[in-house]
């Protein structure tokens, strides 16, 4: 996304190296425009808030193939020729396979079991390759791989399995011999080279059927069967996190509630249910994924509760609640449906708790795991737009929990936003209907976490606690890192309210996107942290046992009243504009436009397509997005802007920017954003948007809307139809200086957490207040330019870690332009 550089200074002191002798330590002079001067001060002898161990945690979804072809090691995309129109429009049975000679996707009573639908008819003297995923098959020289396969050849045949690339063989071809009813053959290759272009071919001597064609790398993580890839599982092991909260998402919420059967049709694009995920691989159903591509669930519930007990997390399931969420918004009316959801939940805590002779209790144990994995937390529905109707089938899900499983923390939600009337509306229905705790969403510009520090600090410490379950900045910059960091400090400031807190999305492969930013990256043969990453580990990594309470000074605030140019734009929709005045306070025109004319007072980005078309102008193309014109000057300031808008077609409604101050810095009215659902008002900062208000509502089509907003100040005032639709006053500093304090109950540690989000240095005086401590800290420092972006290659943001010797009960540290410095200080 565009966003406006700024230059930093240089570096010194701290991050140059962690082997820096202890006089280089003391950071250099700077110039006095490059420092800004801080002061913290510490009460040691306070109470403050109680940090769980369970405070941050991670949040996996299947998003951007973050299972098949991702943390689910299987080599073999497709495996069961199951891949369907339902769905990705362009996939077919034969998805990611070759054929030589003749086969056929069957699907028919000879199949391998009811739920695993299709299987392949392989000809006598033919083959099928697969290509697995991003550029192919990664082996590696030297390490083993498990093939497997399930085949039926009523007359016998024989199965040539082997890996190869375009340069030659991967490994020493094997053979299986197959005859009779439908069994499970295997395999093993090890790779005689490293490739990440390889490919699996089965070729059948005499006709064969086959399904589940599998290949998985004998190394995976912790070497579970049916495991996890290592390296990406070892990255998310490595952030201690304290729960993992699992399967999604709007994988949770959206599509069909029916289950996978002939009752429903082979339903295919359903909400994920758990019992669809457990029992053999081979018995597991298949789904549609609502992010455009097939889950195989090979990767199911209870990987998912092993992988987060073997990484010391607490599991976190959700289950849907029946209204459906992610632009679905449909609540389900079935009682019979309502009451098997409710009792499949409760099936779902005898699983994960039961003993091993209930029924629930006895499948798992069967699959490997006697002992329960101690299940605590549940969630119920994920980001629904019906708060009225989603919570009163919460109401339901909760009372049977809790009539059986007392114990069990029942969590809500409070809709897709960080505020506006769904999120009113919930969090009032919560706080009545006595609710443990609400699961909070929000994704927004880094200026938005800058701004947003002190979210917490006024929630009532009486009312429900807080999951925060999905949030993140806009990007993986140094810049989304620094807010991201600063807004925990507030978090763990408030560990009294906010007792779960988990970035999202975990997981993203690079040549399967559908949404960014995300933690970790990765493609066929690596992965890497991001800037983001790299502040959960160390927040996770130094969380502390209480908050020891703490004050910082301020950045001085130096914003002046709103300024800009006015703007007009569509999203994904066309519609015409006309009648444009600006006038200043004073009443005189700075801008009239009646499009009589040409447009020559405009200026446009490229995108779109605007022309004057009967004294309107208009912009046609529907699959265009933000195709935003500006006029006017960006001084400009106290004005009243008038518009008269008509949506023509497409998904949404229209875009009036006021305060333009150039591409990436604005604010917009979006008039039936969110495919025509509801409106709001956002601002963008260099690149980044953040949602100041918003309302549910729709933009009809074909009709002229009088748009009239008024900018006094930082004050602005909205009307529609001549009616007040709302008003705001944007005055809350994007304070870049944060700090937070915190003691490690086992070391002893202070534990000073202190963010700089400029590109000035921070010379900070700071008194611990009286606290006994040693002379020495032990420092974790992130710093990089503010658009630093780690890569596959490239990794600027890296910790450093070093040793500040001159601790004191009061004393001087600079801490880097645009860093994170964690100083771990011992008392004595």
């Amino acid at each position: 996304m565009p966003r406006t550089a700024a230059r930093t200074r240089g570096r010194v002191g701290l991050t140059a190296t962690a082997l820096l002798t202890a006089a280089a330590l003391v950071p250099a002079p700077a110039h006095a425009e490059d420092v800004t001067d801080y002061a913290i001060t510490v009460d040691p002898s306070a109470q403050g808030a109680k940090i769980d161990d369970t405070m941050y945690g991670v949040f996996f979804e299947d998003i951007n193939r973050a299972a098949d072809g991702g943390l689910y090691a299987e080599l073999v995309q497709n495996r069961s020729f199951e891949y369907s129109t339902a769905d990705n429009g362009s996939y077919t049975p034969l998805t990611s396979w070759t054929v030589g000679g003749t086969a056929q996707v069957v699907n028919d009573s000879g199949r391998l079991n009811e739920r695993n639908r299709n299987y392949l008819s392989l000809g006598a003297g033919s083959a099928v390759t697969n290509a697995g995923y991003n550029t192919g098959i990664r082996v590696e020289q030297g390490k083993r791989y498990d093939f497997s396969v399930w085949a039926r050849a009523e007359s016998g045949t024989t199965l040539t399995v082997s890996l190869k690339d375009t340069a030659g063989a991967l490994a020493t071809a094997r053979q299986v011999a197959v005859k009779g009813g439908w069994a499970k053959y295997k395999a093993t290759f090890t790779a005689t080279r490293t490739s990440n272009r390889g490919r699996l071919t089965v070729a059948a001597s005499n006709a064969a059927a086959l399904d589940e064609v599998s290949l998985f790398p004998r190394e995976t993580y912790k070497n579970q069967p049916n495991g996890l890839r290592k390296d990406l599982a070892e990255k998310i092991a490595a952030l201690k996190p304290g729960f993992v909260r699992f399967p999604g998402g709007c994988l949770v919420n959206t599509g069909s509630m029916e289950d996978y059967s002939e009752a429903s049709n082979w339903q295919r694009k359903r909400s994920y249910q758990w019992k669809d995920t457990i029992g053999p691989v081979e018995q597991r159903a298949t789904n549609a994924n609502v992010w455009g591509y097939n889950q195989s669930y090979g990767l199911g519930y209870y990987e998912y509760f092993r992988f987060s007990e073997d990484i010391g997390a607490m599991p976190l399931p959700v289950v849907p609640a029946l209204v459906t969420g992610c632009g679905q918004n449909k609540a389900t009316e079935d009682e019979a449906l309502l009451r098997r959801h409710i009792q499949d939940t409760l099936d779902l805590i005898e699983f994960a708790n039961g003993p091993a002779t209930s029924k629930w209790g006895k499948v798992r144990a069967q699959m490997g795991h006697p002992k329960p994995f101690h299940l605590t937390h549940l969630g119920v529905g994920n980001e629904e737009n019906l708060p009225k109707e989603f919570f009163a089938r919460f109401e339901r899900f909760r009372a049977a929990v809790k009539a059986k499983y007392p114990d069990i923390t029942v969590i809500s939600n409070s809709g897709p936003d960080d505020a506006g009337t769904t999120f009113d509306t919930a969090w009032q229905l919560n706080r009545e209907g006595k609710v443990d705790m609400v699961d909070e969403h929000y994704y927004n510009s880094p200026n938005w976490f800058l701004q947003n520090n002190d979210r917490y600090d006024s929630y009532d410490r009486n009312g429900p606690k807080v999951f925060l379950g999905e949030y993140a900045s806009q990007g993986n910059a140094w810049k989304n890192g620094l807010s991201e960091a600063a807004f925990m400090t507030g978090l763990e400031r408030n560990a009294d309210v906010v007792k779960l807190a988990s970035y999202a999305p975990l997981l993203a492969n690079e040549d399967y996107v559908q949404w960014r930013p995300d933690m970790i990256w990765f493609n066929n043969r690596a992965s890497w942290n991001s800037a983001n990453y790299e502040v959960q580990r160390l927040f996770m990594n130094n969380v502390g046992d209480r908050v020891v309470p703490s004050k910082a000074t301020t950045t001085p605030d130096v914003s002046g009243p709103i300024t800009g140019a006015v703007g007009l734009s569509t999203w994904a929709t066309s519609a015409a504009y006309d009648d444009v005045k600006v006038t200043s306070a004073d009443g005189s025109t700075l801008l009239s436009d009646d499009f009589s004319g040409d447009a020559s007072k405009w200026t446009g980005s490229g995108r779109g397509s605007w022309s004057i078309q009967d004294g309107s102008y208009v912009q046609t193309d529907t699959a265009a997005e933000n195709t935003m014109v500006t006029a006017g000057d960006p001084a400009w300031k106290d004005y009243d802007l008038h518009v008269k808008a008509t949506k023509k077609s497409g998904k949404e409604g229209f875009l009036v920017a006021f305060g333009v101050k150039d591409t990436g810095n604005y604010y917009w009215w979006n008039l039936g954003g969110w495919n025509n659902t509801q409106s709001a008002i956002e601002q963008a900062v260099d690149g980044g948007k953040g949602t100041l208000m918003t309302k549910p509502g729709s933009i009809e089509t074909g009709r002229a809307y009088d748009i009239d907003i008024k900018v006094r100040g930082r004050q602005v005032t909205l009307f529609l139809d001549g009616k007040e639709w709302g008003s705001f006053k944007d005055d809350k500093p994007a304070e870049p200086f944060r700090q937070v304090v915190t003691e490690d109950a086992k070391t002893g540690d202070l534990i000073v957490k202190v963010v700089n989000a400029q590109s000035a240095e921070a010379r900070t005086a700071v008194d611990l207040g009286g606290a006994k401590v040693a002379s020495t800290a032990r420092v974790t420092t992130l710093a990089a330019d503010e658009d630093a972006v780690n890569t596959e290659t490239d990794t600027p943001v890296t910790p450093v870690t070093s040793t500040f010797r001159g601790v004191a009960t009061k004393f001087t540290y600079t801490f880097p332009a645009n860093s994170v410095t964690f100083l771990r200080i011992k008392q004595n």
